[in-house]
């Protein structure tokens, strides 16, 4: 699959490749391919070797593993411009977690051994691959705060906030996938998602099926960064 005009603005704007010099950028999407994933298809799977770094062009793409139980945990979900699997990569093993498309999607896949040539060549691309991975890290570790320091419907809101490009006033999202992935997710249950979607009524968003309406960006903010002790009572009483 050739890349379109607008799947190479997105693989080069997005964080794995937008600090990359120009001329780098260009050989690495020349040996690269883009590969289009119907919801529900696996891209790789756990203990595959990581001969790719991949970038998603459109749709969703989920990270997870399978527990000894038989469950699922879903360790992140990546969008249009979001890269993943640097880190394996770089240490040249295997991917410690499987991808699945959570919607159809199409994701790029740069060959491992043609971006760590690239790395060796040239040192700014090494400078921007580090830095890619060092922001996974930065995410994972602001995740584990909301995880701690947040309600549950403040890690909803901070969520939604997330999908939405409006800095300010009235704004509606798609939510991307089933709400049960969404939960896993965020780190919640389907029962305690919806009980948190009833409380965010509070602040002015609506749920209907798969869209979000939100009444005003500025004041879901502030219920999202506000202190968990704070948002809670706020919440319950709005309930």
């Amino acid at each position: 699959m050739l890349l379109t005009p607008d799947q190479r603005r997105i693989a080069s704007s997005s964080m794995l490749l937008s600090n990359c010099p120009e001329t780098a950028v260009d050989q690495l999407l020349f040996h690269a391919s883009a590969t289009h994933y119907h919801r529900g298809q696996l891209l790789f799977d756990h203990g595959d070797p990581a001969s790719s770094v991949h970038i998603v062009l459109d749709g969703w793409v989920k990270l997870f593993r399978v527990t000894p139980s038989g469950s699922e945990a879903v360790v992140a979900v990546f969008t249009r411009g979001h890269s993943f699997g640097e880190a394996a990569a770089l240490k040249g093993g295997t991917f410690p977690v499987a991808a699945e498309a959570a919607t159809d999607c199409d994701v790029l896949r740069i060959p491992t051994a043609r971006l760590l040539s690239m790395m060796r060549a040239e040192p700014d691309v090494s400078i921007a691959i580090l830095s890619s991975t060092f922001a996974h890290l930065h995410g994972l570790v602001a995740e584990i705060e909301q995880l701690k320091a947040h309600s549950g419907a403040q890690r909803v809101a901070q969520f939604l906030l997330s999908l939405t490009r409006c800095e300010e006033g009235t704004c509606a999202v798609t939510l991307p996938y089933d709400k049960v992935l969404i939960a896993g997710r965020i780190g919640m249950k389907p029962e305690s998602l919806s009980r948190a979607f009833a409380r965010l009524k509070t602040y002015g968003v609506r749920i209907t099926q798969n869209r979000a309406e939100i009444e005003d960006i500025d004041r879901l903010r502030n219920f999202a960064e506000d202190e968990p002790q704070m948002a809670m009572a706020a919440a319950r009483s709005g309930s």
